[in-house]
This record gives structure tokens, sequence and C-alpha cells, in this order.
């Protein structure tokens, strides 16, 4: 799997951009939230996703980790592919995208072009509940860049710990103490939970 390109962004277009990365040339599709994110950027970083077909293999960009954490819940419905999850993408931001499938707003995702009615109640009856229990990786805390509380949050829930709890013990933890190493922040953590 390739997480990430840190590249510089050598072609643009609306639904691709080319990543040269260390003289190698990588094609990457994107949705257009992620183009305009990219579009005034000579070079940065791009989050990705690989999917392997019989006949290609295709890698998919985001700007953030949200965008790619939401194609892949919606890659996992039946009936929708990465095209079509390119195109809510491009449709509706991730956090608009969570918000008509945790509320059931079937109207607004049967706006996006592709989407009919059944596939809009596939997607709420199949996400409703994941999406509901845990948020996306922009979601989580206003600290999300910062690579001490991503380290700790995911030992926690490597510990079995829910995603949202374990974010706001860290935050209460680290608004308390903000100078600590990995390990005592995930121990302070524990006890507050």
């Amino acid at each position: 799997m390739i997480a990430y390109l840190k590249g510089d962004f050598v072609h643009k277009t609306p639904g691709m951009v080319q990543v040269e990365v260390n003289g190698v040339g990588y094609e990457v599709q994107i949705s257009l939230h992620t183009y305009s994110r990219i579009s005034q950027l000579d070079k940065g970083v791009l989050h990705t996703c690989l999917l392997i077909r019989e006949d290609a293999h295709l890698l998919y960009g985001f700007f953030d980790l949200a965008e790619k954490e939401m194609f892949q819940q919606l890659i996992g419905v039946s009936g929708i592919g990465a095209s079509t999850a390119r195109v809510m993408l491009s449709y509706l931001k991730p956090e608009e995208l969570v918000k008509a499938i945790v509320q059931g707003d079937t109207r607004t995702l049967e706006g996006i072009k592709g989407i009919g009615k059944k596939t809009a109640e596939r997607m709420v009856l199949e996400l409703r509940d994941k999406l509901a229990k845990q948020p996306l990786e922009s979601n989580i805390s206003p600290l999300k860049n910062n690579t001490l509380h991503q380290d700790a949050l995911i030992a926690l829930t490597a510990l079995g710990i829910n995603r949202q709890a374990a974010g706001q013990a860290l935050e209460k933890t680290l608004a308390a103490n903000p100078n600590l190493s990995v390990e005592e922040l995930i121990k302070m953590a524990l006890r507050t939970l």
C-alpha cells in the first residue's frame, strides 16, 4: 500500500495530478475538493489509496486524511465504486457527507450525480452506525496535526479504546500537561478514562 506521496505537482487537472517523487512520476486520481486545495501549490503531500483491479492499478489521492477515510468508507458500500466515491467527494466535503449519512438525509445524497434512491438508502444503512461511532480524522481534535497527539491516539485505539473517548482524554491531558513524552501522555490519558 502506498500511504502518501510527497513531491512536486508536475501537471494538474481537476480530476488528476501527476506527482514526481525522486524522479518517478505517479498519476493520481483526485476529487475537485483536493484539486481546489492543491491548485495553487507546486509541491506537497497527498494521502493515497491504491486500488488494484484486473486491468489497472489506480492511485487515488487526497489532500487530507478525512477525505481519504471517507473514500475508503464509501468504496466499502455495495454498489459504490471508486469513480462514484470520487464524484461524491467532489460534490460534498467529507464532513458534509458524514452529516448527510448520519442524519439519514437521502435527499442530499440523491442530489449527487450517479446516486439514486436505493444507493443513497444503502449508504445510510451501511455507514450510519460506523460514522456515528467513529468520527473522521479531521473531526477528532484541533490538535490533529500534532504528531505526539496522533501517536498517542493510535496507541490508545490499538489497546481497544474508543477513538472519540481516547481523543477527549488526550486533549484533557495535554491541556493540563503540555510537555509530556508520548509514553507519559498515554499513561496519564489511561488514568482519565
